[in-house]
């Protein structure tokens, strides 16, 4: 390990940072994103689904994309598409225009999520790669974090397109540090023959390809589980908390996540891999649901699903690189995380909230438990299958 190293997954990082603000821009400031288009009414809701919906169409594409045209080159038009799309953002758009720009800011969010694990993957070796991984799972949570805490007083004060700016300003900076960074070489490694040639296989093939393989599909297999609820339960629970706890609680809960991905996370990816981590999280977040039946404080059990969810999220990236051993195939599964993620995310908070109007808390508790044990079970057919050769 050496400086250079460590400087490269922090800059990757970064850029996760990047591909969350794409969310988090308009999720944290909501309020002031409706104000702006008074006429739209209830269409504003598409600025923040439409991300998530071209994500759970092209998700895998996007994997394809990055195994034929390779990383680099991937994760350079990611972030520089993003910059482009910020920056028109800035001017004022119109609502069509800026729903325009929000649809394809999804694809620049895939290029972006996709492409960066994946050299993660490729310059953290040996025991650092587990670290390095958890660090990365920890980009969207720290993004709301970051956003709600810094970005909420800057758009008080310069406005939500002022913030769009600063966004096209990070994008494009990080654009020329990792032009510089590629251009000399730092990082790269030579690809396999196919994807050095662009002879990667048709995409229909590559979604058949990775959806049959219990090593490719491993990490996406769980993830929407994961995603279904983190922002519904980020949403919906601090909603139902006395209002003195409402803050603290917010603030708290994605928080508990990045502490666990970065402290108690890397042991226990040593001991258990990232498969066994992930699974661990979700049968820990299973009975912490369940213990709210038996009369745990909405506050506690708010905070204790949230540090499984640190597990989970460390897990699922970690696993990527322990299974699948080519760039080719780990963009691929990170592909499939993107894809099944933002399904998740399209489907999780409409979910929950009809469940709990229509039958409600508890029920909708149990439904949340349900989804774990399901992803518990998932992983561990794969892990079966896995160790069978099948």
């Amino acid at each position: 390990m050496n400086r250079s190293t460590l400087l490269l997954i922090v800059l990757f990082w970064l850029a996760g940072l990047a591909a969350a603000g794409q969310f988090a821009k308009i999720t944290v400031p909501f309020i002031e994103v409706v104000a702006a288009y008074p006429h739209a009414g209830n269409l504003s809701a598409w600025l923040l689904s439409s991300v998530s919906l071209v994500g759970a169409i092209l998700g895998l594409t996007s994997g394809s994309l990055v195994a034929r045209f390779g990383a680099e080159r991937t994760l350079l038009v990611g972030l520089l598409l993003g910059g482009a799309l910020s920056l028109a953002q800035s001017i004022g758009l119109s609502f069509g225009w800026m729903l325009a720009t929000r649809i394809v800011e999804g694809v620049s969010h895939l290029l972006i999520v996709v492409a960066a694990p994946t050299l993660i993957s490729r310059v953290a070796v040996g025991w650092l790669q587990g670290p390095a991984l958890a660090l990365w799972s920890t980009f969207f949570g720290v993004t709301f974090a970051l956003v709600g805490w810094l970005g909420l007083p800057f758009v008080e004060r310069y406005g939500v397109h002022a913030m769009f700016l600063a966004h096209a300003v990070s994008m494009f900076a990080l654009t020329a540090v990792f032009f510089v960074i590629f251009r000399r070489g730092d990082g790269d490694r030579p690809q396999s023959a196919d994807a050095a040639a662009g002879a990667a296989p048709p995409i229909l093939a590559q979604h058949l390809r990775a959806y049959r393989s219990a090593a490719i599909v491993a990490a996406g297999a769980g993830w929407p589980f994961y995603t279904c609820t983190f922002v519904a339960l980020l949403a919906i629970l601090p909603s139902l908390l006395p209002q003195e706890l409402r803050q603290p609680i917010t603030t708290l809960m994605p928080l508990m996540a990045v502490v666990v991905s970065l402290t108690i996370a890397p042991f226990l990816l040593r001991a258990l891999g990232g498969a066994g981590v992930a699974i661990l999280g979700f049968a820990l977040g299973c009975l912490a649901v369940i213990t709210g039946a038996f009369g745990t404080p909405l506050p506690v059990l708010a905070l204790l699903i949230f540090v499984t969810f640190g597990l989970i999220q460390s897990g699922t990236f970690a696993a990527v690189p322990e299974l699948n051993a080519t760039d080719q195939d780990r963009a691929l599964a990170y592909g499939v995380v993107a894809q099944t993620g933002n399904f998740g995310n399209l489907v999780g908070t409409p979910l929950l909230l009809s469940v709990k109007d229509a039958f409600g808390v508890g029920m909708m508790l149990a439904l949340v438990a349900a989804l774990y044990a399901v992803a518990t079970t998932i992983h561990v057919a794969l892990q079966r299958r896995r160790r069978l050769g099948t």
